[in-house]
């Protein structure tokens, strides 16, 4: 059912979105497909995990996370220019090359220095949770930039779940490994799998989500199926993909792109226009679906009033 709301004024303007007759066509489409297809074997016959996360979706929008001064990315730039050195290191045709991997039955693994360690089906442990649209900024390490209306929840959420003890101070991510579909990861000299890493108050903050879906429709492949991680005050590569472990630890995880080339990725990786990489400048962004149009970078990914108290004490020029 949709609901009309009045415009406020902390609200994106309808002129600086999708149109409006585009995204509200796009739910009534999906919602007259469901009833069609509701009570026929072709319903459930559709992949697990795609069905899990339409079981949420679209999901409620909280205005609370929006961007005012910027349009949303169009859906099918955001789904076909991806980083995801698994399967690729171009970016237009991993989205081509995901098509023949299987994300059914994924199972999600959370132990470590928890109380309640436990490994998910990630479709129904998806179904509990209170799933949410949130339009976000996002900003790679490359200087590119997008808006994408994600669907997920916060982190603190699986938390609450599995119980963190005291001496768990970081928080361990990593991605799938299976080189028989991934092709990328025959590259034996990078340190698969791909790991990511928090500090626990990062996890806990507001901001951070475990994504489900974008666009109102489950995650794509390309995105990080079936469940990603989204930290946007961070560069993109911090936003780990498909995610099968996590592991909360005491000391700071060994991450993929850190342990690499660490003076050119942080373990924080936090969007700073001060601290430039070492090979080109981070002072502005280029708006993907935009060839020439740049726009000053924001400090925290103009996150900095939810995210700057973290940091308070830290150098952030040294701790990038």
């Amino acid at each position: 059912m949709l609901i009309k709301r009045l415009q406020q004024s902390w609200q994106l303007p309808e002129s600086q979105v999708t149109p409006e007759s585009v995204y509200l066509n796009r739910r009534q489409f999906m919602g007259n497909t469901a009833k069609m297809l509701a009570g026929s074997a072709l319903f459930f016959n559709l992949n697990p995990t795609l069905h899990a996360a339409k079981s949420g979706l679209p999901a409620p929008t909280n205005p609370k996370y929006n961007v005012q001064e910027r349009e949303v990315t169009e859906k099918k730039l955001a789904t076909t220019y991806n980083n995801f050195y698994e399967f690729s290191s171009e970016k237009d045709d991993v989205h081509e090359l995901v098509k023949d991997w299987n994300t059914e039955n994924w199972k999600l693994d959370v132990s470590g220095l928890v109380n309640k360690p436990k490994t998910y089906d990630l479709e129904q442990f998806v179904k509990r949770m209170p799933l949410e649209e949130r339009v976000y900024r996002f900003r790679c390490v490359e200087t590119w930039a997008m808006v994408v209306p994600w669907t997920g929840f916060p982190f603190s959420q699986l938390l609450k779940e599995v119980e963190p003890k005291p001496e768990a101070k970081y928080i361990q991510l990593t991605t799938f490994e299976n080189r028989r579909v991934a092709k990328g990861q025959l590259k034996i000299w990078l340190p698969w799998p791909y790991v990511e890493g928090l500090r626990m108050d990062e996890a806990q903050n507001e901001l951070t989500m475990l994504v489900t879906g974008m666009y109102g429709k489950p995650l794509p492949k390309q995105n990080g199926a079936p469940i990603r991680l989204i930290v946007p005050w961070k560069y993109g590569f911090k936003s780990i993909k498909s995610i099968v472990k996590i592991e909360f630890v005491k000391q700071q995880p060994a991450t993929f792109w850190n342990t690499l080339l660490p003076k050119e990725y942080g373990f924080y990786a936090n969007v700073n226009p001060n601290v430039d990489h070492p090979r080109w400048s981070q002072k502005s962004e280029r708006l993907l679906g935009t060839m020439f149009r740049r726009e000053p970078t924001l400090l925290f990914n103009g996150y900095q009033e939810q995210v700057s108290h973290l940091y308070r004490e830290m150098d952030l020029t040294k701790f990038f």
